[in-house]
C-alpha cells in the first residue's frame, strides 16, 4: 500500500488489532488495487518505451526508403527520358511537383514506353527469322550456281586442253595465243566462282577450334604456294600457340602471303615478314612486304569486293574481301599502311 496512504489510515482508524473483518478485507481490497495500479503502470511505461525505440528505429528505415525511392525514381526519369529521344518522343515527360516529378505521368510513360518496345521486338524478331531464311536461300542459291557453272567450265577448259593438243600444228600463233586466253579466262571464272562462295558462306563453317603451334601452319602454307626464289618469307621469333579454327586462318594468312608474294615478286630482293604482339584480348599480326605498295587512292576501297589493284588477267578482287569478312567473324579489325614501291604492311587482330 502506498506509504502516504497508510499514514493517514494509521492516524484516523484504530489499531490493527481492533479492526473488524469487514474492514481488514476493504483494507486488503484497496492494497490489491494499488499493487494493480503500480503494475500497469510499470508496463504502460515500459510499452511506451518499446514504441519510441520501434518508431525511432521505423523513422530511420523510412528515410532509407524514401532516399532509395528516390535514386530509383531518378533512374527512372533518365531512362524516360533516354528512351524518348531515341524513339524521337517531343513531349515533356516531367512536370515541377512537390518532389520534382510527376509520378502519374511516368508510370503512363513507363508503361507506353514498355508497349512499344514489346511491339519493336517482336518486329525485330520477325526481321530476323526473315533475315535469317533469305540468307539460308542465297546461301542455297549460291551453291547450286557454283555447282552448276562450275561443272561446264572445267569441261570447256578440257575441250579446249585437247582441240590444243590435237591441233596445235594447224593453228596460226593468233588463233594458239587465244586459246591460250580462252583457258585463262576459264580459270579466272573457275577461282571467281569458288571465291564468291566462300564469301558468301564464311559464316556457317562447323569446324572446331584447335590447338596449334602458328608457325608449323605458315610453314605448311610456305611449301603449298609458290614462292619465287628471289622471295624470302621470313617469321618472328615469337609466333603463338593458338587454339582456333585452323583451316580458316589458314584461308586468311594464305591470301595476305599470296598477295604480298605478287608486290615483291619482280624484286630483286622481295622480303616479306610476319609478326605477333602480344595482347591478352587479341592476337595481333602483321605481315609486311618491300614490294610495289599500295597507290592511295587504292587503299580506302582496297577490301571491297572485285576490287583489284592491277589488270591481271586471274586476279578475282576477291581476296582481301574474303580477309576482312573472316577478320570481322572474330571481332577483329584489319589496317593497312603502304607506300608506292616502298611497300606494304597489312595489320590485324583476331578476339581470342
Amino acid at each position: 500500500m502506498h506509504s502516504l496512504l497508510k499514514r493517514q489510515l494509521r492516524k484516523y482508524l484504530p489499531n490493527e488489532e481492533h479492526l473488524t473483518e469487514e474492514m481488514t478485507q476493504f483494507l486488503d481490497a484497496v492494497q490489491k488495487s494499488y499493487e494493480n495500479f503500480d503494475e500497469k503502470f510499470y508496463m504502460l511505461q515500459r510499452a511506451s518505451t518499446i514504441s519510441s525505440e520501434e518508431l525511432f528505429e521505423a523513422n530511420q528505415r523510412l528515410e532509407k526508403e524514401a532516399v532509395r525511392q528516390k535514386a530509383i525514381l531518378t533512374d527512372l526519369e533518365s531512362a524516360i527520358e533516354s528512351l524518348s529521344k531515341n524513339l524521337q518522343e517531343k513531349e515533356v515527360l516531367f512536370t515541377e511537383g512537390e518532389h520534382g516529378f510527376n509520378a502519374e505521368y511516368l508510370a503512363k510513360n513507363i508503361s507506353d514506353l514498355a508497349l512499344r518496345m514489346s511491339d519493336m521486338t517482336t518486329e525485330k524478331d520477325r526481321l530476323l527469322k526473315d533475315l535469317e531464311e533469305q540468307n539460308k536461300s542465297l546461301n542455297n542459291y549460291a551453291q547450286m550456281v557454283s555447282h552448276d557453272l562450275k561443272s561446264p567450265i572445267r569441261n570447256i577448259n578440257a575441250l579446249m586442253s585437247w582441240i590444243v593438243d590435237e591441233e596445235k600444228e594447224k593453228f596460226s600463233d593468233i588463233s594458239k595465243n587465244n586459246c591460250s586466253l580462252v583457258s585463262q579466262n576459264l580459270e579466272k571464272m573457275d577461282k571467281l566462282i569458288s571465291g564468291i562462295l566462300k564469301h558468301a558462306t564464311l559464316g556457317q563453317t562447323q569446324e572446331q577450334p584447335v590447338s596449334f603451334e602458328l608457325r608449323n601452319l605458315l610453314e605448311e602454307i610456305q611449301r603449298t604456294i609458290y614462292i619465287p626464289e628471289n622471295v624470302s618469307l621470313t617469321f618472328g621469333e615469337e609466333l603463338p600457340t593458338m587454339t582456333f579454327e585452323k583451316e580458316r586462318l589458314e584461308q586468311l594468312f594464305m591470301n595476305l602471303i599470296t598477295n604480298a608474294v605478287k608486290a615483291t615478286e619482280d624484286k630483286e630482293n622481295g622480303i616479306i615478314s610476319i609478326n605477333y604482339e602480344p595482347d591478352d584480348t587479341f592476337w595481333k599480326f602483321s605481315i609486311a612486304d618491300n614490294g610495289k605498295g599500295i597507290p592511295k587512292y587504292h587503299q580506302e576501297g582496297v577490301f571491297e569486293m572485285f576490287k583489284k589493284l592491277e589488270n591481271d588477267v586471274l586476279s578475282t578482287g576477291i581476296g582481301l574481301a574474303i580477309v576482312k569478312k573472316i577478320i570481322e567473324l572474330y571481332e577483329g579489325e584489319i589496317c593497312l599502311e603502304s607506300e608506292e614501291d616502298r611497300g606494304t604492311t597489312f595489320y590485324f587482330t583476331l578476339k581470342k
